[in-house]
This record gives structure tokens, C-alpha cells and sequence, in this order.
């Protein structure tokens, strides 16, 4: 299993060439796959989050005529990873997505380190300047560069702690889902028949709506015509 800090030479304006750093990763994933039962599936990842110490930072559920779908986003600490994902995604043979990725912040890391230690020297040097001033002036001065200064200090400390972490925290998004099975034969054809027999039905009364004239036409001419029928068999009798 790849840990999320190893160690690897490196030199630092304050380390000597053979001093030992540590690595700063940072290790994301995402995996897919299709599930025969949510549920359990569901149960089997919260179970392995339990396990490892990890906390769940996202739960969300979907659902469409012909799938049921899970998305969990964990945040595991870095060196339980690898085994929660084999814990989680335990019986499953097929993914259709597994994508781990691993990023090296390490140099980031120290640059950010060693801007934040120049800052707090400057803000240092400012805060006995300040002692120094010798009118209101000055001091007025100097409180602005300390002001500014400790601006930046806090958006490198804001960053710093976002890196660390991230690096302490891996992150792993599991997407499940379930496949809807389609309804047997007889019901489907049953239900397109209803629906077929509705849809004709309306199309009947559409029709005579657009015919009705000749209808009528046609009823008075079988009216005229059994009413002269009948007054010929009235003569002949």
C-alpha cells in the first residue's frame, strides 16, 4: 500500500544535502460499478467507513424509470486508502470506472513553508520597529505594513492547511447504481394494448368531430329512404 508520506531527499535553504524530508501526497479515487442489491452494497461501504476511521462528506441517491443510483463521497485518513476501497467494493468483479490518482504537493509544501517562515521574520521585525517609531506618523506607517503583511500571512496559512489536509485525508467517491428490470411480456403488452386502445379511442372522436356534416347526411338520406319505402308498401297494399 502507498503511503501519503514518503520520505525522499531534499534541500531546503535551511537543510543541509543530506537531510530527509517527507512526502506530501495527496491520493484521490473514483470508482463505478453496478450493484445486484443497493441496500447491501450501501451497508458494506458505511460498515468499511466505521472500520477505518473515515467519514462520509457527501450521501446522495438518484433514481430514473431504469436505474437506481448511490453516490458517497468518503474522506479516509491517507494510509487506510487502499483498504477501505478493498473493504467497500468487497465481491465486486467489474468496474466501470476506477481511477486513482496520486499528486505530489511535497514542493509546494516546503515552498509555502519557507514563504511563512520569511513572513512571521518580516512581521517580526515590523512589531520591533514599531517600539522604535518615534511619532505617529511612523507608527501609523508601520501598522499598515503589518496589517498587509499579516494578510498574507493568513492566505499562506489558509493554504498550507488546506494541503495538509488533503494529504492526512485522501478522498474516494463510490458510485453504485442498480438496474430496474423491465416488466414481463404479458404486462408490457397488456399496458401498450390499454395504451393503444385509449389513443384509438380518442382518434374515433377526433374523427367524427371532423365528420359529423356528412354523418347527418347520411341519417336523413336512410331516414328519406325508409319513409318513401314505407308510403310505396302503403300504395301497393
Amino acid at each position: 500500500m502507498e503511503s501519503s508520506s514518503q520520505e525522499i531527499a531534499a534541500i531546503t535553504p535551511d537543510q543541509k544535502p543530506n537531510e530527509v524530508v517527507e512526502r506530501k501526497l495527496i491520493k484521490e479515487g473514483t470508482v463505478e460499478f453496478e450493484s445486484d442489491n443497493l441496500k447491501t452494497t450501501r451497508k458494506t461501504i458505511f460498515q468499511s467507513v466505521h472500520k477505518y476511521k473515515a467519514y462520509v462528506s457527501s450521501d446522495r441517491e438518484f433514481k430514473s424509470p431504469d436505474r437506481k443510483t448511490n453516490i458517497v463521497i468518503i474522506r479516509v485518513p491517507s494510509d487506510n486508502f487502499d483498504n477501505l476501497l478493498k473493504d467497500a467494493t468487497l465481491g465486486i468483479m467489474n468496474f466501470d470506472v476506477k481511477d486513482i490518482n496520486v499528486m505530489d504537493v511535497t514542493e509546494e509544501f516546503l515552498d509555502i513553508n519557507a514563504r511563512l517562515k520569511t513572513k512571521k521574520e518580516l512581521e517580526a521585525r515590523y512589531l520591533n520597529l514599531i517600539k522604535q517609531a518615534k511619532n505617529i506618523t511612523e507608527i501609523l506607517e508601520i501598522e499598515k505594513q503589518i496589517g498587509q503583511l499579516r494578510a498574507d500571512i493568513e492566505s499562506v496559512e489558509g493554504r498550507l492547511k488546506y494541503l495538509q489536509n488533503n494529504v492526512s485525508f485522501s478522498t474516494l467517491t463510490i458510485t453504485s447504481y442498480q438496474n430496474i428490470p423491465d416488466q414481463n411480456e404479458f404486462g408490457e403488452k397488456f399496458k401498450n394494448g390499454f395504451g393503444n386502445g385509449w389513443d384509438n379511442l380518442i382518434w374515433f372522436f377526433v374523427l367524427l368531430t371532423n365528420i359529423w356534416p356528412f354523418i347527418i347526411i347520411v341519417i336523413l338520406m336512410f331516414i328519406g329512404l325508409r319513409y318513401h319505402k314505407n308510403r310505396k308498401h302503403k300504395k301497393l297494399g
